[in-house]
């Protein structure tokens, strides 16, 4: 029998959530029942997961359980960047090794394009999946250098590419902080708790899926040949089951002391007036992620919620899953600070909102996506690409668990060695937080 430990709770209400009309919640799981395919977790792995079963298996009956509520977690509280290149956040330029990087590409791409269909066919709202593209932008010599590192790797794997000088740049976004930037079209941009609600919804309505929120699960075991989960007032029996919890897994006896766990702060202002609107300048929507891995992420929307500028920076190693509560305070003065910096035409505009995010890594940078035991299946660790990584885990993990013989969505993916054994405690938290503040320190003003 599987306990599941402990859950973590997320600081701060998620901007992305705040901004949108309120949506009627589902209900908890209040009873017992039975199904084909159980889902844990109702993120980008988990919803993706259930969207392919139904493809697979059209008849079949899919259950999704979601401890929270639909995009409460960190899934609705990402950048919302569904990226398409290499994006290995411990190299200096994102870049990795050029077989691999191919084949990766090749899978964010599948990804996409099974999101983007979802929109289309669920007739998602324009802002919630914008395939628009992104910018890597710099502010400094080092941000200069980490692109034209980036666009020479992009050269040699045949990927289109702009450079931009600062005087394109400031026409983008209005600010003459940056020196320039990267664009890559192929990047789509999310507002992700609206994606997240859209297809949590549609699958419901349209797909005949069972979605229970606020029902996290709490036991997990054999039952014969099938799988029982109990939540607390209620239980499921179902002949497969996909754990769709990203770094949770730990929490259900799996991968022990295999991934590593860190946690992003975002804050994002409150309305603009026209007025600052009209200050600010540039265009109504676009995109930044930083040049440096560890620097800032901005992004201006203008959808629900009106004109709004989100910044996402810092982050912290935390390996027992849970944060101080004084921590967000002074995380959203460091993004004011950012914020100020960037946008000195808005220093009259304040931080409506500020939120955690949580993300899980490995060390040898593979997912945790497995068959754990008999018609028990992991579609976890996605190494800080949740949108389009979960995406992909969620696809493998549904076609792994299901018996059908359809093609793959994803005939690239290979399977993978485990997540290598992290070092021991607290060598492993000193070591991971020493080398966050190195980075940050280096980042410079790309933090």
């Amino acid at each position: 029998m599987i306990h599941v430990e402990r859950k973590p709770a997320d600081l701060g209400e998620s901007g992305w959530s705040a901004i949108l009309q309120p949506r009627a919640v589902g209900a908890a799981l209040a009873q017992d029942i039975e199904c084909d395919y159980l889902v844990v977790g109702a993120g980008f792995a988990g919803l993706s997961a259930a969207r392919r079963l139904h493809q697979l298996e059209p008849q079949a009956s899919v259950v999704i359980i979601e401890a929270e509520q639909v995009a409460s977690g960190p899934a609705g509280r990402n950048s919302g960047f569904m990226i398409d290149l290499p994006h290995a956040l411990a190299s200096g330029s994102y870049a990795g090794e050029d077989s691999q990087d191919l084949r990766n590409i090749r899978m964010n791409r599948a990804a996409i394009a099974f999101a983007a269909r979802a929109a289309q066919d669920f007739g998602f709202p324009g802002e919630a999946f914008d395939p628009c593209g992104k910018i890597n932008a710099a502010a400094c010599r080092i941000g200069s250098e980490h692109n034209t590192n980036y666009a020479r790797h992009l050269d040699t794997l045949g990927e289109p590419f702009e450079l931009l000088d600062a005087r394109a740049m400031r026409a983008i976004c209005g600010s003459d902080y940056y020196s320039g930037g990267l664009h890559t079209p192929g990047t789509a941009v999310l507002q992700p708790a609206l994606y997240i609600r859209s297809l949590a919804d549609a699958l419901v309505e349209q797909s005949g899926c069972r979605l229970y929120e606020n029902s996290a699960l709490k036991q997990l075991s054999r039952k014969g040949e099938r799988w029982l989960a109990n939540t607390a007032t209620g239980s499921v029996t179902a002949n497969r089951v996909i754990l769709a919890v990203n770094g949770l897994i730990e929490s259900f006896g799996f991968y022990r002391q295999r991934l590593m766990h860190i946690n992003l702060y975002a804050s994002m202002t409150r309305e603009l007036s026209g007025a600052e609107v009209d200050a600010l300048g540039g265009v109504e929507r676009w995109g930044f992620t930083p040049s440096d891995p560890i620097g800032s992420t901005v992004r201006r929307i203008d959808g629900s919620g009106g004109p709004r500028l989100v910044i996402r920076n810092r982050c912290t190693y935390e390996a027992s899953l849970r944060l101080p509560p004084d921590r967000l305070q002074r995380i959203a003065s460091d993004h004011q600070r950012t914020f100020y910096a960037r946008f000195p035409m808005l220093k009259q505009v304040e931080m409506e909102y500020c939120w955690s995010g949580r993300l899980c890594l490995s060390r040898n940078d593979v997912w945790a996506l497995a068959e754990l035991e008999a018609g028990l299946f992991s579609a976890c660790c996605q190494n800080g690409l949740g949108t389009t990584r979960g995406t992909i885990a969620g696809i493998v993990a549904a076609e792994m668990a299901s018996e059908s013989s359809a093609t793959s969505l994803v005939p690239d993916y290979r399977p993978q060695p485990r997540p290598q054994r992290l070092y021991r405690e607290p060598f492993m938290s000193l070591g991971a937080r020493c080398v966050i503040r190195f980075k940050e320190w280096r980042a410079g003003k790309e933090l």
